[in-house]
């Protein structure tokens, strides 16, 4: 199943919100799907990630596009563009909270290939924007 997507409705201002998806260590906390962060999580900044999905695997990733308290994407795949993953976070304004919004998509020759791979995301999915949503609304 790709892309892979979830939205939650978070009873926080996009800059609470914004504070937890941008602190590296407060993301590998344990409690949304990811194990570690190996680096900043700031415009242009490169890091390495570690998932549940996949915990002996490093995820190398870069953070491409960063438009505070709106949107955020992180890169990363394969050289010569074979396999890109594009991870986009978006965070819209609705009333006094948010709308919480992240999608995964995929391009590239190998796309097919390597995307039959992979195992289902969106159970991890659903674990970030539950976690994401706790913690912004605490």
């Amino acid at each position: 199943m790709t892309p892979y997507h979830v939205t939650r409705d978070i009873a926080a201002p996009p800059g609470a919100v914004w504070s937890i998806l941008t602190d590296a260590e407060r993301l590998s906390d344990g409690n949304f799907s990811i194990i570690r962060i190996d680096g900043q999580i700031a415009k242009g900044a490169r890091f390495r990630l570690w998932s549940e999905v996949d915990p002996k695997r490093a995820f190398p990733i870069k953070v491409a596009v960063m438009e505070p308290e709106l949107r955020m994407e992180w890169h990363g795949g394969m050289p010569l563009g074979l396999f890109l993953g594009n991870r986009q976070f978006i965070l819209t304004p609705i009333g006094t909270g948010t709308r919480f919004e992240m999608r995964e998509t995929y391009s590239g020759p190998l796309k097919g290939l390597i995307t039959k791979a992979i195992p289902d995301l969106q159970p991890s999915f659903e674990k970030f924007a539950d976690a994401l949503k706790e913690r912004a609304e605490a």
